[in-house]
């Protein structure tokens, strides 16, 4: 099981402090979206043009499966692999912390650039981004058990903070 579970919508940072909190911690770190891309050799806009979301989701939740059973790591989740039923459930089971991490658009606006490999943001990315955060914020937040606000804050302490709640 992981160590911890990092969650939240595209732009806050999971990939990137998840890095930097499994390298503090030595231990390895899980991302499911680079483990799909790996596993599948396209990349996610790729497989959604191609495949459609539901073929994709079916993915995520394979990875995320296959996650849970990895021994002490640090796990970051694509913004949309908890959505589901199936995979609340999954993640509800598993003992392990999740965090999520809560960004505002304003932040969160340059960090994804709205322009590459967002397949649910290509059209009025603003507009969609917060749509998807107002739809997923009530299951992140039920989700988690702790939520960190991210907009002021650098890697280094967001890394710090998790590190103090394990």
């Amino acid at each position: 099981m992981p160590r911890l579970i990092l969650i939240g919508p595209p732009g806050c940072g999971k990939s990137t402090v998840g890095a930097a909190l499994a390298r503090k911690l030595a231990i390895e770190f899980i991302d499911t979206d680079a483990q799909i891309q790996s596993s599948y050799g396209r990349k996610i806009s790729d497989i959604f043009v191609d495949k459609g979301e539901s073929f994709f989701r079916e993915l995520e939740f394979k990875a995320l499966s296959q996650s849970l059973l990895v021994t002490d790591c640090v796990l970051s989740l694509g913004g949309g692999a908890p959505i589901a039923s199936s995979a609340q459930a999954l993640l509800r089971s598993c003992a392990c912390p999740i965090f999520f991490l809560d960004v505002s658009l304003a932040v969160a606006a340059p960090r994804v650039g709205f322009n590459r490999d967002r397949p649910l943001l290509l059209t009025n990315p603003r507009a969609q981004w917060q749509s998807l955060l107002e739809t997923r914020r009530p299951i992140y937040e039920s989700l988690a058990k702790f939520v960190i606000k991210v907009d002021a804050m650098s890697v280094q302490e967001i890394v710090d903070e998790i590190a103090a709640n394990l």
